[in-house]
């Protein structure tokens, strides 16, 4: 099992450089050319989804990516340090009686937009939230796990 990380501070400029290295590993690792598209847009929404939880609510640690090699899968997890809340509502990071304001309200349904995106472009996808942070963690079927006839 190969493990490339990539940490980046939580810059939108640097969003486009985690999707370039995300596109090349993933092509080493097997994964199919017609799939790489998604493989780039799916990185660039979670890796904007982490940057913009990490400026909203002033974290200066960096967005987090992994990106495994196993031998029928290619995986990335994106994570950021930022707490989930109390009594979250699934997939998002705060709710409508929780003290949210009205920006923070849109930066929800940003969120919850960019992992629609996310999951129309991923067969397996887990997102997670907890006290030290979430993550969203992706997998795509390498070469490998093509079996021909």
């Amino acid at each position: 099992m190969a493990t490339v990380e990539l940490r980046f501070s939580a810059q939108p400029e640097h969003v486009r450089t985690a999707r370039l290295v995300a596109a090349a590993v993933a092509r080493r690792a097997g994964v199919d050319e017609a799939v790489l598209d998604e493989v780039r847009l799916a990185v660039g929404e979670a890796c904007s989804r982490a940057v913009g939880l990490h400026r909203t609510n002033n974290i200066t640690a960096p967005v987090k990516v992994a990106l495994t090699e196993e031998e029928k899968t290619f995986s990335i997890e994106v994570s950021d340090e930022v707490p989930a809340p109390g009594d979250p509502v699934p997939g998002a990071r705060g709710a409508a009686g929780t003290g949210v304001r009205g920006a923070e309200l849109e930066a929800d349904a940003e969120d919850d937009m960019g992992l629609a995106v996310i999951s129309g472009l991923v067969d397996d996808l887990e997102v997670v939230g907890g006290e030290s942070g979430g993550s969203i963690r992706m997998s795509w079927p390498t070469a490998s796990a093509v079996v021909m006839p």
